[in-house]
């Protein structure tokens, strides 16, 4: 007997729960001005997150899927890209579309149930949240492959959850995206939950990064509450993506603090110890005794970043509040760029005045 082939699948970490330096910092790390920004933003991602809730709970927007405990995925991704690639996000991964320049009020809007949330301020060409489970990943090889087509150096980066993986889409896509060399960047937020199925019951794989293997992409593991790790694992792949170097897989390692969303209840299928643990593992908390050890950050930085995001949180909560609801005729309104004609006599008929309307 010989063997084929080996494999392996590397994990990373560079600071550790306790805020503590596990790996050496890598490039653009060396000072402290990108962390604490990559902070703040985790920081205004938690206190919009906690808002989002509380409206929900209100009926001042739908049902909220919830980012706690994930911010350094969102954060770390989103700050590694640049301007010109492309975004596809799911639904739990507001810290990289506020990163990327979606406001607070969009976001607000968008989960208010109103379209023009999802017009965004920020790169014109990323895509909106993707609420069905994993439909979006072949999205991002067609947007790789036009890429690839016109010779641009930019690239795809789709974020997924770990019951994504289970599905065909996802192997479809990153077989596609080995098979033709595109720059794509796949991040699975594994944060050991589909819905109430754990990770455990979704795969027999030890891990989901190993998952690229078979679509001939690299593939790596990285600590998903250590947005540093986050961020220089993105910025590698993405460097390999502009390079022609083909797709990469991320998987990223945390764990769901919350609800699935607002309409769920995760008390009735997990225990209150695992989340206990999970709290001690935190993004936020460790980075904060990271900064505070280098001499970076103190109680007077704390209170003042959190009167800024509380601020900007409602300011943002104000202005949603004060925006009048659009008609009921703007329901056809965000799907073609001329209706066809049956969705516009079922306009018409919301509008007599618009009977000519598409």
């Amino acid at each position: 007997m010989s063997i084929a082939a080996r494999f392996e699948i590397e994990f990373r970490r560079v600071i550790d729960r306790d805020g503590k330096l596990v790996a050496p910092l890598p490039p653009g790390f060396r000072d402290t001005d990108l962390i604490v920004r990559l902070y703040s933003a985790m920081t205004l991602t938690r206190a919009f997150d906690q808002t989002a809730v509380a409206l929900q709970r209100q009926g001042r927007i739908g049902t909220y899927a919830s980012s706690l405990g994930q911010e350094a995925v969102g954060v770390g991704v989103a700050s590694a890209m640049r301007a010109d690639d492309i975004l596809l996000p799911s639904f739990r991964d507001h810290g990289a579309e506020f990163w990327r320049g979606v406001t607070l009020l969009e976001s607000f809007l968008a989960w208010g149930g109103d379209e023009r949330g999802n017009c965004i301020a920020g790169p014109r060409e990323d895509f909106p949240p993707a609420i069905p489970i994993a439909s979006h990943i072949p999205h991002a090889v067609g947007v790789a492959f036009a890429f690839k087509r016109r010779n641009e150096k930019r690239a795809a980066v789709c974020m997924f959850g770990d019951g994504a993986t289970s599905k065909g889409d996802f192997y479809e896509a990153i077989n596609a995206a080995g098979a033709w060399e595109l720059p794509a960047v796949f991040i699975v937020t594994n944060n050991q939950w589909a819905i109430s199925l754990p990770r455990a019951r979704q795969t027999a794989a030890a891990t989901l990064a190993q998952k690229a293997i078979a679509a001939g992409i690299t593939g790596e593991q990285v600590d998903g509450n250590d947005v540093v790790a986050v961020h220089d694992a993105v910025a590698r792949a993405l460097e390999r993506a502009h390079a022609g170097q083909g797709a990469s897989l991320i998987e990223a390692v945390t764990y769901r603090l919350s609800d699935h969303t607002t309409a769920d209840d995760a008390s009735r299928y997990r225990g209150a110890e695992p989340v206990r643990a999970a709290w001690q593992e935190e993004p936020l908390v460790r980075l904060r005794r990271y900064l505070i050890d280098a001499g970076a950050w103190s109680k007077e930085d704390e209170k003042r970043l959190q009167a800024e995001c509380a601020s900007k949180v409602e300011e943002a909560v104000n202005a949603y509040l004060a925006v009048a609801p659009q008609p009921a005729e703007a329901i056809f309104d965000y799907h073609f760029a001329t209706l066809p004609h049956d969705l516009a006599r079922q306009r018409a008929s919301l509008t007599p005045q618009d009977a000519d309307h598409g």
